[in-house]
């Protein structure tokens, strides 16, 4: 069986809410009413207003509730920080305190009643927030931030609290940040650094600090969103938002939880939409790492193969470091849409050379031979027994003359060429120093983009700290392990927008007539039977033998002949899963007797096993052809998921699979099927006929509208084998599963 079978998708209030059974109440869309093209046919939306953030990250005004300025206590510390920040970003700040007349100098309100005036954002410094948050609202506040821990990340009493809280911010109408957050977002930001800015999302506030610190190097920050439990904002609300703001080029994220997993999607998907690039770690490829987040969070990480590709779909760059996840956000921050995908390697050193290439090759890079006439050209500058047809080897970077910049400008003006990677294994002044140099004022000329990396374990030398990082236009790393990945990033994020199509915008939003037949099928909490099972596919158009159902050795034979020899014959019954083991599925009977035999021994197994059989099914049988899978499930986090991977009796054993999450089309088919290690079966291999790849798409699309419109109904469906024959002839389905919710 594929996938998870149990769970449902829930959003919070200012979302659609999805109802696994029973009637759906309206939906709404960050408070207002949805309509019903905001709905797909599950139910879920299909849009999702971006929230108006602008007051949370530069307020007018701001209310420190708790504030101090008695020595020793923790609040003091915080409330001389958020002091300091006002001054800077121009906000008036307001001290709540019941028995201090003012603090840090600045007069003291005693309550949130007592403000001098409407703010827009209060920062809460108490242990419980909860009796605050209707005192806030009264106010009319627009944003507070909690910073208190003892939430959903200790615990089921802990998570009973924080849904004690987010009620109370759901009825009062302000948003929140936290809680279990900090001061991420009152850090200094540098403002004198221009260019596409960064911004960060995190969930634990550590582990944005190496992207923080990017600034020191020369890398613009706009925002920091801690989002800590996310008991009302979370990270889809900051994407919405950020992929708005003009002055934003990248946003990196590290995420340990979704919160909602449509919410999550349709937030990447408006990134997608406005091409900004999306950089994320996500914790839970292990188990070990998806517990740990859970007990830091409080949220499920979900499947992890779900939530791969569910970021793939959308365009979402995942890495796995928080050093990855710095370079490729500077990278794609700091880089022009490219020209061409080829790249170009120029090193000082052959074998240097020859190092990075195979790597950047390893990693899908195209390395592009540079013509003849290029070659020659370089030549005129390198001597003739150093090869220059890529990597480009110069032998050692001409210092006293032209020649160093002259070849470094030949190269990127080759219109094969989008990237140019310069490896610098150590330091060699002045060789390093000049060939710095030349890279900057060759970067600073073109729209194509220069990476370099800096090998020297030191990075104290200059030409490193003033020349290249002095540098916005070239793109420096430390290693090129994640200069290879960067660039790859960067080259599959272009491709990815340039040819975008959102699938929320072709979503079915009614029902079709077959779902009405195939609910008739369904048995709430039950397993079908094969036979029941393949009644539903039927109604969704896709094919199946033909077969029918008998229950004597009589009728058997009787079937045998109309549907025609030679046949499969298969117990039939709703507790039955896996058959072949049990011995239920006798093939290729060619004869009445045969038949007759098998419709015996079929029943004496199941009477033995204590099966009950609702019959025998007499199929048709299907030979020549690629035996696939088809599935759906539902996941928790995201709701119905489709699967497609090579199929047969050994489909646990090879797990060849790829998975998607509705809505999509058939170009995500098409590369669900490029996922797979056994894609070449389908092409056709030892004299076989290429496979009807065409309506294997069908079916995958089929099955995907049956996990819109009963996806809440239906907790795993498998196709398995699903039959692919030769181009043109189709795609059968021989078996099914069927469990219902």
């Amino acid at each position: 069986m594929l996938g998870s079978t149990h769970g449902t998708l829930t959003t919070d209030s200012r979302r659609a809410r999805v109802v696994a059974c029973g009637e759906q109440p309206a939906p709404a869309v960050h408070g207002r009413p949805a309509e019903p093209d905001d709905l797909d046919v599950s139910g879920r939306p299909l849009y999702c207003e971006v929230p108006d953030l602008d007051r949370l990250f530069r307020p007018e005004s701001l209310a420190v509730i708790g504030a101090s300025d008695a020595e020793g206590r923790p609040n003091t510390g915080i409330t001389r920080r958020l002091v300091d920040w006002a001054g800077r970003v121009g906000a008036r700040l307001h001290p709540v305190h019941p028995s201090r007349p003012s603090v840090f100098g600045l007069p003291c309100s005693r309550t949130v009643a007592d403000l001098p005036e409407q703010v827009d954002l209060a920062v809460l410094l108490v242990a419980d927030p909860l009796p605050v948050i209707e005192e806030l609202a009264q106010a009319k506040v627009k944003f507070a931030v909690v910073f208190a821990s003892g939430f959903a990340e200790t615990g089921d009493e802990g998570a009973a609290a924080q849904a004690r809280l987010t009620a109370a911010v759901e009825r009062s109408g302000l948003r929140l940040l936290g809680p279990n957050t900090n001061l991420n977002a009152f850090e200094r930001f540098r403002d004198d650094l221009d260019g596409p800015a960064i911004a960060l999302i995190t969930q634990s506030g550590h582990q944005g600090r190496p992207v923080f610190a990017l600034q020191e190097l020369g890398v613009r920050l706009s925002h920091w969103a801690p989002t800590g439990n996310e008991a009302d904002l979370e990270t889809a609300d900051f994407l919405s938002y950020f992929a708005e703001r003009p002055e934003v080029g990248v946003i990196a994220a590290y995420v340990e939880g979704i919160k909602d997993g449509r919410a999550f999607l349709l937030a990447a998907d408006r990134c997608a939409r406005r091409k900004v690039p999306v950089v994320a770690v996500k914790v839970g490829r292990t188990e070990a790492g998806a517990r740990t987040a859970a007990s830091h969070t409080g949220k499920l990480t979900g499947a992890d193969a779900v939530v791969d590709a569910a970021l793939r779909q959308y365009g979402v760059i995942r890495v796995d470091g928080l050093d990855e996840l710095q370079d490729t956000a500077t990278l794609l921050a700091r880089a022009r849409p490219p020209r061409a995908d080829g790249v170009v390697v120029y090193s000082i050193s052959g074998g240097t050379g020859a190092h990075v290439a195979d790597l950047a090759a390893g990693a899908g890079l195209r390395l592009p031979v540079l013509s003849e006439a290029k070659q020659a050209e370089l030549h005129q500058w390198i001597p003739e027994y150093l090869s220059v047809a890529n990597p480009v080897d110069n032998g050692g970077h001409p210092v006293g003359d032209e020649r160093g910049p002259r070849i470094i400008r030949a190269i990127l003006e080759d219109p094969s060429v989008g990237v140019l990677i310069c490896p610098v294994t150590g330091p060699f002044p002045p060789l390093s120093d000049r060939l710095a140099r030349d890279l900057v004022d060759a970067a600073e000329r073109t729209d194509k983009l220069v990476c370099v990396v800096w090998g020297s374990p030191v990075g104290t030398e200059r030409a490193y700290r003033e020349v290249l990082l002095g540098s916005s236009r070239v793109v420096t790393f430390r290693t090129v392990a994640n200069c290879v990945s960067a660039v790859r990033a960067y080259l599959d994020h272009h491709r990815f927008v340039d040819g975008y199509r959102s699938p929320f915008d072709e979503a079915p939003r009614t029902p079709s007539p077959s779902s009405r037949k195939a609910r008739a099928l369904l048995r709430p909490g039950q397993q079908l039977s094969e036979h029941a099972a393949k009644q539903l596919l039927r109604a969704y158009g896709i094919r199946v033998p033909r077969e029918q159902l008998v229950t004597s050795a009589a009728a058997a034979v009787r079937a045998a002949g109309l549907v025609g020899y030679p046949v499969v014959m298969k117990a039939s019954g709703a507790r039955i899963a896996h058959k072949t083991e049990l011995g239920l599925v006798k093939i290729g009977l060619t004869s009445a007797s045969q038949v007759r035999d098998a419709y015996r021994e079929l029943t004496d197994i199941a009477r033995y096993e204590d099966i009950a059989l609702d019959g025998v099914l007499v199929c048709q049988m299907v030979e020549r052809g690629v035996e696939m899978v088809v599935g759906a499930s539902h996941d928790p986090l995201f709701g119905p998921t489709v699967t497609v991977g090579l199929g047969g009796v050994l489909v646990e054993v090879l797990r060849d699979t790829a998975v998607r999450v509705p809505p999509f089309g058939e170009e995500q088919v098409r590369g669900m099927c490029a996922e797979l290690r056994g894609r070449a079966l389908l092409d056709g291999v030892r004299g076989r006929p290429p496979a009807d790849l065409d309506a294997l798409v069908e079916v995958v699309l089929r099955v995907q509208r049956m996990a819109l419109e009963l996806g809440d109904e239906l907790a795993e469906l498998d196709v398995n084998p699903l039959m692919v024959l030769p181009r043109g002839q189709g795609a059968v389905a021989l078996d099914a599963l069927v469990v219902c919710r």
